[in-house]
């Protein structure tokens, strides 16, 4: 499953979420950062887990899912390449807000979460710099699920 270390700031730069990011703070993320490949049907996490890690997905394909009574494990998003994955690492109590499970077989470079925050509390720069970054996946993520409520609640005849 784990293909060892190998990342460095070069293979963080030809990503767009690191894009533009100076190479010293790109050098310092990928020291925490592993390849890993997992297969389809991997549970990164659940929801109520501790979060420990983000990913950023190079390949494949994840479900993001939420436990709803009486349904179960119900897919709210799917996330494609160049997406990253998981957020709740960041903020206390670091616990897992939903589920994730690859769709097919994903390659992900996964970086360790509290190495990450250890690292912003050393260089305020970077943490604004990767709090801006993961802001603006909230943001995207937000918008998705306003766009998707607002379909599930349009009148009938506004559905085409």
């Amino acid at each position: 499953m784990e293909a060892g270390n190998g990342v460095t700031s070069e293979t963080l730069a030809g990503e767009r979420f690191f894009a533009g990011m100076p190479e010293r703070h790109r050098a310092a993320l990928a020291a925490t950062a592993r390849a890993v490949d997992v297969p389809t049907g991997h549970r990164f996490f659940e929801e109520g887990w501790a979060a420990e890690h983000f990913w950023l997905l190079r390949s494949g394909t994840v479900a993001l899912d939420l436990q709803v009574p009486g349904r179960g494990a119900v897919v709210v998003e799917t996330l494609p390449a160049s997406s990253v994955l998981g957020w709740s690492w960041m903020f206390p109590p670091h616990v897992w807000r939903f589920g994730a499970v690859s769709l097919e077989p994903v390659r992900t470079l996964r970086f360790d979460g509290a190495e990450v925050r250890e690292l912003c509390a050393a260089d305020l720069r970077l943490g604004y710099d990767l709090t801006l970054r993961f802001a603006a996946v909230l943001l995207d993520r937000l918008e998705a699920t306003r766009v998707r409520v607002l379909d599930l609640y349009a009148h009938p005849e506004q559905r085409a």
